[in-house]
């Protein structure tokens, strides 16, 4: 409640019911009320990925209960902000927190359930049936928080998620703390919680409304594919997507099979189909984004669609090199992506996808100095918020933004020395350095310990979960 004088004026009925002395106690509990809550956070080095790029040393991050209030050295805000909160980590490299553009987290149930197989074959004869038999909403649920357990201890703060019931997914996320955007599916045949994809579009509708306002969750709808979608559908998920100003996310282009049986099919590739289409013709998400040539590449930055890059699952599966250098020269957002953990990756481990998108990016161009280490954490930072069109919100260290930020320990053998704050987070750090994640200026891990989430209890569903599995597979349903 906002206090002002006459709230208090000798005249009015409540006043005469309250002894002077009590309207001093009172006043006081209000302004203590009222007060921000402030945490000081301090490192060796602060990478804050803001509009200049700087980078500070024995800097520091003030936060004011959910956003950053300010960024500097850490000397002059410890004087300025004297009463606040401290968080020290004299030895360690604060960055944003990372960005996940793209992933099926509640499928952490089903990591390694079919490795070394082309997309299609492990697509139609592993993953959908494994899914049929075993997907409910309490999978979706334990799924997503064993998922957020991991990606929380490996420094992502915001992730991009296709699956089913991502009303449960919302409710695993909220409880472990971290940001999403969460996408509903929409696929063209019968899945765990939809018969038809009228009846997908109408849950989707549900999540949209539950979710309208939730400070952590974008309820986003998802058709999974143009090749597992009619024309009818996308068009109505672009309008659902549309009404209620919501993303939309498609997977792309994706392997070269895809992209010819469009081709037949359509007549033109998959990014000129869903084009004509007006699928692009809102906030887009587009994932893996492969086989496309430079008139797909000019369709893509015109409508403005941003492009999760999923280097791990790429090579995994042999899809090929996403023209990742291609689609930034034409001014596409191009954030990092996981993928799933069934087979098309195992972990969730996005600092482990910076390196190799640096990499990849390298050796298909030979050429070493294409995407270097700053455009790489570029990509899982600012650039992955301006792929969810949150770059205004996320992204970087700046005042008035949401207080996601990560520290990483910088003592590990394989960490020191560090000549360049962006080659040692890029190329010599690994998941198990991250020490503290903060997310809407919480706390949601401290020295590598989850300040929120039950590890056992997480851990020994998911072996529970492994079983059933398991037998699901190995009988003859």
């Amino acid at each position: 409640m906002k206090l002002n004088a006459d709230s208090f004026s000798p005249n009015s009925s409540p006043s005469r019911l309250i002894p002077r002395r009590c309207f001093s106690l009172t006043l006081a509990g209000a302004a203590v009320a009222a007060a921000p809550r402030r945490t000081l956070i301090s490192a060796g080095i602060v990478i804050t990925m803001d509009r200049n790029r700087r980078i500070l040393s024995d800097g520091a991050v003030l936060i004011e209960n959910e956003r950053i209030a300010a960024v500097g050295r850490r000397t002059e805000l410890e004087r300025e902000y004297p009463a606040a909160t401290r968080l020290a980590r004299p030895d360690g490299i604060l960055i944003p927190g990372l960005i996940n553009t793209h992933a099926h987290i509640p499928m952490a149930l089903m990591r390694g359930v079919a490795d070394d197989r082309r997309l299609q074959d492990w697509l139609e004869n592993f993953i959908f049936p494994a899914e049929a038999r075993n997907v409910t909403a309490d999978f979706c649920y334990w799924g997503t928080l064993l998922g957020c357990l991991e990606m929380m201890l490996s420094g992502t703060t915001t992730y991009t998620d296709m699956y089913y019931f991502e009303e449960e997914v919302a409710r695993a996320t909220r409880e472990a703390g971290l940001r999403a955007v969460l996408g509903q599916t929409v696929i063209g045949f019968p899945v765990a919680d939809a018969k038809t994809p009228a009846a997908a579009l109408a849950r989707t509708e549900s999540f949209f409304r539950q979710f309208a306002s939730d400070p952590l969750v974008t309820p986003a709808v998802a058709p999974h594919a143009l090749y597992t979608n009619s024309r009818e559908t996308l068009t109505a998920c672009r309008k659902l997507a549309d009404q209620y100003r919501r993303p939309l996310i498609i997977h792309v282009s994706e392997t070269r099979k895809e992209n010819e049986d469009m081709m037949a099919r359509h007549g033109k590739s998959p990014v000129a189909t869903l084009a004509e289409w007006g699928i692009f013709d809102g906030p887009t998400i587009a994932a893996h984004v492969i086989w496309v040539d430079d008139a797909d590449i000019r369709i893509l930055a015109a409508k403005k669609v941003g492009i999760a890059h999923c280097p791990s699952s790429n090579m995994k599966l042999a899809s090929g090199i996403a023209p990742v250098l291609r689609q930034r020269a034409a001014g596409i957002s191009v954030g990092v992506g996981t993928d799933g953990p069934a087979g098309s990756n195992n972990d969730f481990h996005l600092i482990e996808e910076i390196d190799l998108a640096a990499k990849l990016a390298k050796v298909s161009a030979m050429d070493p100095r294409v995407l270097p280490a700053q455009t790489a954490l570029e990509m899982a930072t600012i650039e992955g918020a301006a792929v969810l069109g949150q770059a205004d919100r996320i992204g970087s260290l700046e005042s008035g933004k949401l207080a996601d930020l990560v520290i990483l320990q910088s003592q590990a053998a394989h960490l020191v020395p560090s000549f360049d704050p962006y080659s040692t987070v890029v190329y010599s750090s690994k998941a198990a350095d991250v020490s503290d994640v903060y997310v809407h200026g919480e706390a949601v891990v401290r020295q590598g310990t989850p300040a929120r989430l039950d590890t056992r209890r997480i851990l020994a569903k998911a072996r529970e979960y492994q079983k059933r599995i398991t037998l699901s597979l190995s009988s003859k349903q």
